[in-house]
């Protein structure tokens, strides 16, 4: 059977521009969650964001070209190409019609919606660019990415809200395992971080306003007093690669990907099913794929929001899946509490810091962890980051229509 390993990773944040840096700040325990910047919130419940303040598109294409696209998609391509580096490898190498992109969004072009909806509203249908489809549809980051890196091969776009980054590497892995690649760019990017997006999840109640006069404290996903989520912006990709592809060329390996699941709770639109049955079942399709006992994972990298519905109905999931394991030695972490809520790209950074973690033997902490909640009672790694083996960790997401995703990854032997 074709096995799949990740051979490089690329991670745009606001507590990085590289998985490097990404990583040494998780490690930290350091927030990216500031006061918002970039646009007026003084009407707008939440004032609060992750945002990624140094970031220049004309580093990574033609300035026109930048102008042409949404920042999502420049987001995208700048994580793709700290991928295709990290992975030691070159455009040269790669074979077009062997070497695919599967890079998701939960909602694409946002930042060209609102400012072509005010071009047509303020000067008319005649003065909106001809750019505008091209530059929000959410498949266009990845058209972006083979055309920058002559991929012929398999390319579609995962929207499946905040569990589109980890579809989108569970489907990549799925596909290179049934042999349609030897390569995959596989991840997601959002850029959200806009007036429209937030007054839509402000008006839903779904973002934090407690903590607007103490940003970083705003994130605190399963501690007593969260509120509600914190957005960011931001990108992740994952070369995989199958291991005989990789060890031809002499790759680095961070881990290798043995399980993926995919499930829908069938419940609500935006609440997550109390029972949590799709979710369980989706960690649990995971695990028997990976054909793995329930107490060898060492780490799982949780949704983890910091709204009151999610972390409880998650805690219970993991209950349901690792039983009394759940509170006797798994490891759970929530990495949004420092880089806030990536929706559709969440996973894809997620699942970098768990190739991260297995490599290092080290697992991120859950910061502002302060008051436990009597239904959210596991070890969620609270502060402080934690020297430990990690041999096989796994990332979950889900996302609004009750979408659930789960990744096994595990130490390469």
């Amino acid at each position: 059977m074709t096995r799949v390993v990740v051979t490089g990773m690329g991670a745009l944040t606001s507590i990085g521009n590289d998985v490097d840096s990404y990583w040494s700040s998780l490690k930290a325990g350091k927030s990216g969650i500031t006061s918002v910047t970039t646009f007026d919130c003084s009407d707008i419940a939440s004032k609060v964001a992750s945002e990624i303040t140094q970031f220049n598109p004309e580093d990574f294409m033609d300035p026109k070209e930048a102008r042409r696209n949404d920042r999502y998609a420049q987001l995208a391509l700048a994580a793709t190409h700290g991928a295709l580096k990290d992975a030691n490898l070159t455009r040269e190498e790669l074979v077009p019609e062997r070497t695919g992109v599967l890079v998701g969004s939960g909602i694409g072009g946002m930042d060209t919606i609102e400012k072509q909806m005010t071009v047509l509203i303020e000067r008319g249908p005649r003065r909106v660019s001809p750019f505008m489809i091209p530059s929000l549809i959410a498949n266009i980051a990845g058209g972006i990415i083979a055309i920058d890196l002559g991929a012929r091969g398999p390319n579609f776009s995962v929207v499946s809200a905040c569990a589109s980054g980890s579809h989108a590497i569970g489907e990549a892995f799925e596909m290179i395992k049934r042999g349609a690649a030897d390569v995959i760019f596989a991840g997601g990017s959002e850029a959200a971080v806009t007036r429209i997006g937030f007054a839509g999840f402000s008006s839903m109640k779904a973002m934090s306003t407690k903590f607007n006069d103490d940003p970083s404290r705003a994130s605190r996903p399963f501690d007593k007093n969260r509120d509600g989520f914190v957005m960011g912006e931001g990108a992740g990709v994952l070369v995989l690669e199958t291991l005989e592809n990789a060890q031809k060329r002499g790759a680095r390996i961070y881990a290798e990907i043995t399980g993926y699941a995919a499930t829908c709770d069938a419940f609500h639109v935006t609440t997550p099913d109390t029972s949590s049955q799709a979710l369980t079942q989706c960690m649990n399709l995971a695990l028997d794929q990976a054909k793995l006992e329930r107490n060898s994972v060492d780490y799982v990298n949780a949704h983890g929001t910091s709204t009151p519905y999610n972390d409880r109905s998650e805690t219970t999931a993991l209950k349901n899946v690792f039983s009394d394991y759940a509170k006797n030695g798994l490891m759970v972490s929530s990495t949004k509490s420092m880089t806030g809520h990536l929706l559709g790209a969440a996973g894809a950074i997620e699942a970098a810091a768990c190739c991260k973690a297995i490599d290092e033997g080290v697992v991120p902490p859950t910061i502002n962890y302060e008051e436990p909640d009597p239904d959210c009672d596991l070890d969620y790694v609270p502060n402080e980051a934690r020297e430990a083996s990690v041999s096989v960790a796994m990332s979950n997401n889900s996302g609004f229509g009750g979408h659930n995703a789960s990744l096994i990854f595990r130490k390469f032997e």
